[in-house]
């Protein structure tokens, strides 16, 4: 149960999804409350280009400041269109989605290594982490973190009663962006970890779990950091299972969010009991 996180590249898999269980947890409450699991999936697919330019560009290092300087950029565009006129916030997020998400797939298809390269964007490699990789989470973990210990009692009144917030005096289009800058940095956070594709259940799955036990929204944060922790050490365990005893070839990501479904699944009679 222990031993395999004493190999180096198996503790800092290990240490990586610590650090994703600590900002996904508190994150994906406000993607449930909000309900923006269309926008956090949006924002998954619009790192996508910014990923493969930095990785042309500087290689696996670059990766991370692909990824930001793409995340950022689709958290403005995203809350200026979904603020805009003419389109529907569910037309607008699907524009910016396809067309972004198209755009890298043009791009990684000009590589050589096209096949392999894809699937590490799309599904991450999770025990490739290094430990400059590890440290870039942890600041980006605190970053997270303190924004959202500053701000989340203007974010929950945004998402409770945003007319109230308005005549209250806060700006509500500027709350939208913080928020959605925060969602681009969770997604810069687990993109090289769990990939562009796998990254939306960490900010969906965790809240929506945790409904089923409780309502305060404290608690789902804690449950839900908690149930990415445990799926996070129960998928890397059964990763390295599969593939030294039984030869099972199972990658360590797609482990880790089967898994996390499946604890949402295991909830999913404690709602029922609780109505």
């Amino acid at each position: 149960m222990i031993e395999p996180f004493s190999v180096p590249f198996m503790g800092r898999a290990l240490a990586e999804i610590a650090l994703l269980a600590v900002i996904c947890g508190p994150v994906s409450v406000f993607v449930f409350v909000r309900r923006l699991s269309f926008v956090s999936d949006a924002l998954t697919h619009t790192v996508f280009p910014g990923v493969v330019i930095g990785f042309a560009a500087a290689g696996v290092e670059g990766v991370f400041a692909g990824a930001l300087v793409a995340g950022v950029v689709t958290a403005v565009v995203l809350t200026l269109l979904t603020r805009g006129a003419r389109l529907t916030d569910d037309a607008a997020t699907a524009v910016l989605l396809t067309a972004m998400f198209s755009i890298g797939v043009v791009l990684v298809s000009r590589r050589s290594s096209y096949t392999s390269d894809l699937t590490s964007f799309l599904f991450g490699r999770l025990l490739t982490v290094t430990s400059r990789q590890l440290a870039e989470t942890a600041v980006l973990a605190v970053v997270i973190l303190v924004a959202l210990a500053v701000s989340h009692r203007a974010l929950l009144f945004r998402a409770f009663d945003p007319e109230g917030a308005a005549a209250a005096g806060f700006r509500v289009g500027r709350l939208d962006l913080w928020l959605n800058v925060l969602l681009a940095l969770v997604v810069v956070a687990g993109v090289r970890a769990v990939g562009t594709i796998l990254v939306v259940a960490l900010l969906i799955v965790p809240a929506a779990a945790a409904r089923m036990v409780s309502d305060r929204l404290a608690v789902m944060a804690a449950v839900g950091a908690t149930l990415v922790f445990l799926s996070g050490y129960c998928g890397l365990l059964l990763s390295w299972t599969a593939s030294l005893r039984y030869e099972i070839a199972l990658t360590s990501a797609s482990a880790v969010v089967l898994l996390l479904v499946i604890f949402y699944v295991i909830l999913m009679p404690f709602r029922r009991v609780a109505a």
